[in-house]
């Protein structure tokens, strides 16, 4: 179908572009911005006056829960949810049960995306075969069969000597390897913050240090091997400033951070609400600040979802034995637009984070509205106030911190590879 969007304020962050213009979508790209081609005819017409038209979201981090428990969510229902976020792009990461360590299952994810049409999920691939921490995953076959990256989600390796093989094996392929920075031996058992807070309610805390460690042994063994490395979910302020400095010594760094880190705090789980459970567990206010800094001065330069469903009896244990994780798809965009709304970035460095920013970073094609790109599309009102209720997600997992929350700026319309595949 030919489609045409008229009538809205295009902002495309990668291509400089803020301007009121009409979009029209011919074979699943765009093919022009302004005046259509020359004997174009819409078979639809989107009205998108005085809605922002931006390039579908890409979102570099979320757990789709299949293969694996279906009760937790599924590749049908976490795409539903991301169409509703306006999210065209995810990159799935590799704690399925089996794990991405095969081309065989990457392969079943890929084609089970494809057949829904939902959005385009691209794969993480594990580090390690099985998420164990010991033998190290066939990098070649995987990279073969198309992962963007290779990580090992939360799980630890068994020591830096695997590390460090697993980083220069990576590089001699050129993948990007996204590290989850945590010393286990730190953690020990935690469940959140160690500080005031945790101390007070009587929980088992995760020191800062048990981040800022692990990332100085990765940025020491990145810089010895060449790596390029990607921290995910970073959560202290120690991070964010060793992060910046290693950028300013020219290593090949980026991070992202999770977009409920950026608005809560260890002061959130002071009902022990188990739906602000997260790993790495909410921080301070002035870790939060730091990093709220580190993504406006595009130190960090994505903010991802950090998607984690789960079923209900999953947050209704003791706060300790409860599950961690957030079912954060459908509150992407919203709490990325309460940053610019609070004066934090510009609208158009806020959609940049959620789109170019996390594209660029794995050298992907997405998150850009130029002739020729694949017409994925978010349009959303900037006007419209709406509040969360947990009830109305599709997402399986309705484990969200955000339950009555007040938000400005709702998805109307998300468009994946020129066809509507959610409306408001």
């Amino acid at each position: 179908m030919n489609v045409s969007i008229v009538k809205g304020r295009i902002i495309d962050p990668a291509n400089g572009v803020d301007r009121q213009a009409d979009l029209h979508i011919h074979a699943q790209q765009i093919v022009a911005i302004g005046d259509p081609p020359e004997g174009f005819v819409a078979h639809e017409t989107i009205e998108a006056e005085g809605k922002v038209v931006c390039p579908g979201l890409v979102d570099i981090a979320a757990s789709l829960r299949e293969p694996g428990p279906s009760v937790k969510g599924s590749i049908g229902s976490e795409t539903l949810a991301a169409a509703k976020g306006g999210i065209t792009t995810l990159v799935c990461t590799p704690d399925t049960h089996p794990p991405i360590d095969s081309p065989a299952v990457m392969e079943l994810i890929h084609r089970t995306a494809r057949k829904l049409r939902r959005a385009r999920v691209l794969t993480t691939a594990a580090l390690t075969q099985g998420l164990e921490g010991q033998q190290l995953s066939n990098m070649a076959a995987l990279k073969a069969a198309g992962c963007v990256a290779l990580g090992n989600a939360r799980a630890p390796l068994a020591n830096t000597l695997v590390e460090r093989r697993a980083l220069e094996y990576a590089t001699t392929f050129g993948i990007t390897v996204m590290l989850a920075p945590e010393d286990r031996h730190l953690r020990a058992g935690g469940c959140a913050h160690e500080g005031a807070v945790a101390t007070r309610l009587g929980l088992p805390g995760i020191p800062s240090a048990a981040e800022t460690v692990a990332v100085a042994r990765d940025l020491a063994l990145a810089e010895h091997t060449g790596a390029r490395v990607h921290f995910r979910a970073l959560s202290s302020a120690g991070s964010a400033r060793m992060l910046r400095e290693a950028q300013a010594a020219k290593l090949a760094v980026s991070a992202d951070v999770a977009a409920h880190q950026l608005h809560l705090t260890e002061m959130d789980i002071e009902d022990f609400d188990a739906n602000c459970h997260v790993a790495p567990p909410l921080r301070t206010l002035s870790d939060r600040e730091a990093l709220r800094q580190a993504v406006a001065d595009g130190t960090i330069a994505a903010i991802c979802s950090d998607h984690q469903p789960h079923e209900p009896d999953a947050k209704e244990a003791p706060y300790p034995e409860t599950e961690a994780g957030i079912s954060g798809l459908e509150t992407l965009l919203a709490l990325t637009l309460r940053l610019a709304e609070e004066g934090l970035l510009s609208l158009n460095d806020a959609i940049a984070r959620v789109t170019c920013g996390p594209a660029d970073l794995l050298g992907l094609p997405y998150g850009r509205l130029g002739v020729g790109s694949a017409a994925d599309i978010c349009i959303f009102d900037p006007a419209l106030n709406w509040t969360l209720n947990p009830q109305e997600m599709l997402s399986e997992g309705h484990n969200t911190p955000f339950a009555g929350w007040e938000f400005r700026g709702a998805v109307t319309h998300t468009l994946f590879n020129g066809r509507l595949v959610y409306r408001r």
